[in-house]
């Protein structure tokens, strides 16, 4: 039996004399700030010693005062806050930890310690050689989080939402959201694999809800997010759900719904996304007052040690970046475990900010349980098989005879519910969704989805009317002054309206139609291409109006923000929002579209995927900017291959509008439609203001989005160019110039789902004859050639299908103009020229 630890551990050890002269006043609180400062250094934190303790220079000290200071701040808990500029949450934190605190529940958290552990033990009894990421070593998260739960019910929480990894999961949703453990063990009896046949997932990722009772008899809702093996990739997703839920709330939303991120130690210091989370903190379109992230510390990754996995003493010194409280604290001295729990939601609640707690303990088995670990870290796992589970050294700690009474009743139970995993007829998703998602469904696409998405040209006037008007006191630059004229005259049909106006008159409408608009991405308020000024800045103190804001009284919320430098973390978080936030229209806008590729993990593992993997639907938009314009690899394509390849069975939708007008209805569609699926739309960059790209006001009046844009010009065709976007336009000038009139133009404004039927309906309106090429700027190894080849094949009919492409490329595209312009018009020659 290991040696227990000290009840007095933890800093609880010493409640201060401060009845002193002046003199031993100064000297103590000496001796006390270097212990406030260093202390952590050579604190007793790692349960199997081989984390070894590094004195500060500051604290070679032998003093009665030195002592004092030694028990509280280089005990099982160390903290590091030195990075914390204001004096008040340094000494906020100082006093906390000086002062005396009440007992713990000990007979709970011995429940909660010994029924992790026994859980995990039946799970490796019944399914050895399946994987199930143990928690075995870092038990204490349970108690961990039960006292968080206590605290924050008793400050009106409704729900905590979790992000976590592997490690623990299933245990979590055991004890935590409260499944019950039939469910979890059929995951593992896998009873039903029909029922998931090219779809579901693994265990191990699946979210899950539930209800969980504290301590003082409060109820708060459990959600624990899906999640991919992308170590941290839940983290923005989390708090954009997070984010969602405290919008719904209003006022006290941070309050009722909190934010939970359990990580590994390896994937906190290692993985950049969670620098990127951890940066929305205080940022006004992404914060939610404060996120409290626990590190399920083993001080191992996979089996790569702690000092091969950061170049400082902790993972968790990453966090440092942020003025927050990082908490080190022993794994096995679980009083004080709850006691930093304690007080990182007191902080979080008091200050509004994140808190790290670093719960360091060690790994039973390998990094999943059909590892050896003993063959690249023998001696730790020598000391390891030789140290006994937590609940065995608390029970002992507080002295309990009738611990393996309580034990064997407790195993007793989970075998009782592995028997019964076999009637469990089909695998559980462990979650419920919440009522907000009654009306909406995914699934494959059917015709009667559709809606009306076009408006009278009153409406539209109206809508320009609040769109380019702003107080009379307001001094607007001059500039946007006259951008406004322009748009006043395209919303009342004296001027083509251009993608900009399109696109505010789309989000106009649904606002004052009741549905929320929210846009993020890098200088979205204005534009990349100074297209959207969104936010109009008065250019004598720089206040702001916002016309989106000011359209009806009673209107939903538009929210357009400036992102941080950020496309994973972003794209992320605003995947979280749509989760939670199906009625509105959530957009994430790419500063160039060849920036999502950042972003990649999100799509794959998220948005693309999500509803095949976990049963979750999301309604969020990518506006990629795209198109070949000479300005090189990196500011040319958005990659519309990688999309395609993601797309199958109707999972996602893609589309590139040709036109303003098109853009608007587009728009329109994703919000007014119940089908919810990501959109990922293909924006243009030269054509924002191309008056080929421009659409009349009467365009706006029209009923749908077009899936299929026909060629009126063309009566009877020889040859059909089909195409999509920029270059569509480059050809009908193309066409004009020689003028060609039996070449029709066809634009395919979606790429997925395939607009089959109309695509076929406008081929055979010009008979059954002509050749069919598609047409694309891309290289021939990327854009949509793969694709569409092999569809436009199978309904040419006799008619045969040729390609017009650059060659295929290892990068996107050339870096030099003049080399562009050459590709560009040999582009536009081929497409016109005829094997005949």
């Amino acid at each position: 039996m290991a040696t227990p630890k000290s009840k007095t551990s933890g800093g609880s050890a010493a409640v201060i004399d401060n009845s002193t002269n002046n003199g031993s006043n100064l000297e103590r609180e000496r001796v006390f700030e270097a212990f406030r400062e260093w202390g952590y250094l050579e604190g007793d934190l790692d349960p199997l010693g081989f984390l070894r303790p590094r004195p500060h220079p500051s604290l070679h000290i032998e003093s009665e005062y030195a002592r004092e200071a030694r028990a509280i701040y280089s005990s099982t808990i160390g903290i590091e806050i030195n990075h914390i500029s204001d004096p008040e949450r340094r000494n906020w934190i100082y006093q906390r930890m000086e002062a005396e605190h009440p007992e713990e529940d000990q007979q709970r958290i011995l429940d909660l310690l010994t029924r992790a552990d026994l859980f995990e033990l039946v799970l490796q009894q019944r399914y050895l050689g399946s994987k199930r990421f143990s928690l075995e070593g870092v038990t204490a998260l349970l108690p961990l989080v039960d006292e968080i739960l206590d605290a924050a019910s008793k400050r009106g929480a409704v729900e905590l939402v979790v992000g976590m990894s592997h490690r623990g999961r299933l245990n979590v949703i055991a004890h935590v959201a409260r499944r019950p453990p039939e469910e979890i063990f059929a995951g593992f009896e896998d009873v039903d694999p029909r029922s998931v046949l090219g779809s579901g997932d693994v265990k191990y990722h699946m979210g899950a809800t539930g209800e969980y009772v504290t301590r003082s008899g409060g109820k708060v809702h459990i959600h624990l997010v899906s999640n991919p093996s992308h170590l941290e990739a839940v983290d923005p997703v989390t708090v954009g759900r997070t984010r969602a839920k405290q919008d719904r709330t209003g006022e006290g939303g941070p309050e009722k719904y909190l934010p939970l991120l359990v990580h590994g130690d390896a994937a906190f210091a290692g993985q950049g996304i969670l620098a990127e989370t951890m940066n929305f903190a205080d940022l006004k379109g992404y914060t939610v007052g404060g996120t409290i992230h626990v590190i399920v510390n083993n001080l191992l990754g996979f089996t790569t040690n702690y000092y091969e996995e950061h170049s400082t003493r902790f993972a968790a010194c990453i966090a440092r970046r942020q003025s927050i409280p990082i908490f080190h604290v022993n794994g096995e001295d679980v009083d004080a475990v709850v006691r930093v729990a304690r007080m990182a939601f007191e902080y979080r609640h008091k200050f509004g900010t994140d808190v790290v707690i670093d719960l360091i303990g060690y790994r039973r088995h390998g990094h999943s349980e059909v590892d050896d670990p003993t063959i690249t870290q023998p001696l730790l796992y020598k000391k390891i098989k030789e140290h006994p589970p937590l609940w065995e050294i608390y029970a002992d700690d507080i002295g309990d005879t009738d611990a393996q009474t309580r034990a064997s009743a407790i195993k007793a139970e989970f075998e009782t519910a592995q028997k019964n995993a076999g009637k469990v007829k089909h695998k559980p998703l462990m979650r419920d969704l919440p009522r907000y998602w009654g009306q909406y469904f995914g699934g494959r696409h059917r015709a009667e989805f559709e809606v009306e998405t076009g408006l009278s040209t009153e409406e539209l006037a109206e809508l320009t009317s609040r769109l380019t008007t702003y107080p009379e006191d307001f001094h607007i630059h001059p500039k946007v002054k006259k951008l406004l004229e322009q748009r006043a005259e395209m919303g009342t049909g004296k001027r083509a309206v251009d993608y900009g106006m399109a696109e505010a008159l789309a989000f106009a409408s649904l606002v004052k139609g009741g549905i929320q608009v929210r846009l993020s991405g890098q200088d979205s308020r204005r534009g990349t291409f100074n297209q959207r000024h969104s936010m109009l800045i008065d250019i004598e103190d720089e206040h702001e109006y916002i016309p989106l804001e000011n359209i009806a009284p009673g209107q939903a919320r538009c929210e357009i923000y400036n992102s941080t430098l950020s496309e994973a973390g972003v794209l992320g978080f605003e995947y979280g929002y749509s989760r939670d936030y199906p009625e509105a229209l959530v957009l994430w806008e790419a500063q160039f579209g060849d920036f999502v590729n950042v972003a990649q993990a999100i799509i794959d593992q998220f948005i693309s995927a999500g509803e095949a993997k976990w049963n979750l639907l999301s309604g969020l938009v990518l506006l990629l900017p795209h198109g070949y314009e000479g300005q090189g690899p990196e500011h040319s394509s958005a990659r519309i291959e990688r999309f395609i390849q993601l797309a199958a069975k109707d999972n996602i939708q893609i589309a590139q509008p040709s036109n303003a007008a098109q853009y608007f209805h587009l728009l329109r569609r994703q919000a007014l439609r119940h089908w919810r699926k990501p959109l990922v739309v293909f924006t243009p960059k030269s054509m924002l203001r191309h008056p080929d790209a421009s659409s009349p006001i009467e365009d706006f009046t029209h009923k749908n989005f077009l899936n299929v844009i026909p060629d009126t010009e063309v009566a009877e065709a020889e040859r059909f160019l089909i195409c999509t976007g920029k270059i569509g336009h480059e050809l009908r000038a193309e066409r004009k110039k020689r003028k060609d009139t039996s070449t029709a133009i066809i634009f395919l404004e979606q790429l997925y789902p395939f607009p089959e039927q109309e695509l076929v309906a406008e081929l055979d309106r010009h008979g059954k004859h002509g050749d069919i090429v598609w047409v694309q700027e891309e290289p021939a190894n990327m854009g949509a050639l793969f694709n569409m080849l092999p569809r436009l094949r199978r309904i040419a009919g006799d008619r045969p299908v040729l390609s017009v492409k650059r060659s295929s490329s290892a990068s996107p595209s050339t870096g030099s103009a003049k080399a562009h312009e050459v590709e560009q018009k040999t582009l536009l020659t081929l497409a016109f020229t005829t094997t005949k």
